[in-house]
């Protein structure tokens, strides 16, 4: 079945839930009309985010300062028969350069928890990579998730694969085991086979990649982990290479580039306070051009000027100020897209965290940056959020 097809199949499914779980909840409200739900289906929810940005960059022959609709996404999720979650999940953006990729569907997966030591989930879903990888965008705390894991955990993975948002189509297999006297877990496993393309996009090459990790957790709120991920990423289309008689040549076809990836991750949560630290280090080749279409075809040239390695850092505390109220941050994020440090590009982060309510704040912070790799090295940026859920 084509993928465009698939695409609408899904996304004329999810909305027609939507649609349905709206009606239900409308009805449900009229004392003299009743709907029977199967006793099966349990506990399904509508629920929902939105981020409002206004955003200020001083780089020298970039500047700019806009409001934008960062992002808003809808959830359906729910139990079946006790032991299955489910959920389906949509993302609409303001300002993309390709509204076209405005809805997609993220998430569409389904989990068997049965036991708390293997649960198996299918479909759409985060790549079991990082701790931050699986974070909320609202509890990340930031404007944004760190560099290393926007370009090495397929956010805008720096492979030159379309926005996934650190998603991936597959299978896997996670569990808590080794229980202290309190029923506190003391070590955590995950591991999954993903396509290795992204959302909304099948295999290209027929190889998979196999991305896992655990993580101990030797105190409450503490975890100390380890993933890694072997696989690939391919396209479709033509490129030029030197073959063996030192001769241009331009191949068609299906080209396929190896990725190999490490993270060493920490995080410790207490009182209110977050101390988190992930370092991430890749080898593997880049395609010089992002992939803005579903099609697998397109130019499949690499990129030299990042060659086959990358690695990142970042560190973060978020502090109380008032509990459960108001937090100050400050964050260090270095990341090297070529693993050299003409190329690196640091950004030291400060602001503030307000919460008016539960499921409303507003999140502000400067950054300065300091990137290598332009002329005039240092530049100042700004933002603020405005973030809600439902």
């Amino acid at each position: 079945m084509p993928v465009t097809l698939i695409k609408y199949q899904m996304k004329k499914l999810l909305v027609s839930l939507f649609v349905a779980c709206l009606a239900l909840t409308a009805n449900a409200q009229e004392k003299e009309k009743t709907i029977k739900i199967p006793d099966w289906i349990q506990d399904v929810k509508l629920t929902g985010y939105g981020m409002l940005q206004y955003q200020a960059n001083g780089q020298e022959g970039a500047k700019s300062n806009s409001f934008s609709l960062r992002m808003l996404r809808l959830s359906l999720d729910g139990r079946i028969a006790n032991d299955f979650y489910w959920k389906a999940q949509i993302q609409f953006n303001g300002n993309t350069s390709t509204l076209g990729s405005s809805p997609r569907v993220v998430d569409l997966f389904a989990e068997w928890q049965k036991y708390p030591f293997f649960m198996v989930k299918a479909g759409q879903f985060k790549r079991p990579f990082t701790f931050e990888n699986p974070m909320h965008p609202i509890d990340q705390g930031f404007m944004s998730y760190s560099q290393n894991v926007s370009a090495l955990a397929g956010f805008s993975d720096r492979a030159g694969m379309h926005a996934s948002n650190g998603r991936d189509i597959g299978v896997q297999i996670q569990g808590d085991l080794l229980k202290n006297a309190k029923g506190r877990a003391l070590l955590h496993y995950q591991v999954g086979v993903f396509n290795g393309q992204g959302i909304n996009i099948s295999d290209v090459d027929q190889r998979k990649d196999l991305i896992g990790g655990f993580w101990v957790m030797p105190v409450r709120g503490m975890r100390i982990g380890a993933f890694g991920w072997t696989g690939s990423y391919a396209r479709k289309g033509t490129w030029t290479e030197t073959d063996a008689n030192g001769q241009q040549v331009e191949r068609t076809g299906t080209r396929s580039l190896s990725q190999r990836r490490y993270a060493l991750s920490a995080e410790y949560k207490v009182n209110d306070w977050t101390f988190r630290s992930e370092y991430i280090h890749s080898t593997g080749q880049a395609f010089k051009t992002r992939m803005q279409k579903a099609e697998h075809s397109g130019d499949c040239t690499l990129n030299p000027a990042i060659g086959d390695k990358a690695d990142g850092v970042y560190a973060l505390t978020i502090a109380p100020i008032i509990k459960k109220k108001l937090y100050a941050k400050a964050r260090y994020d270095l990341y090297r897209s070529n693993a050299e440090w003409s190329k690196a590009k640091t950004m030291y982060e400060v602001g503030v965290n307000y919460l008016i309510h539960k499921n409303i704040q507003i999140n502000a912070e400067v950054v300065r940056v300091n990137d290598r790799s332009l002329a005039d090295h240092n530049y100042n940026m700004a933002d603020i959020e405005l973030d809600f859920r439902f």
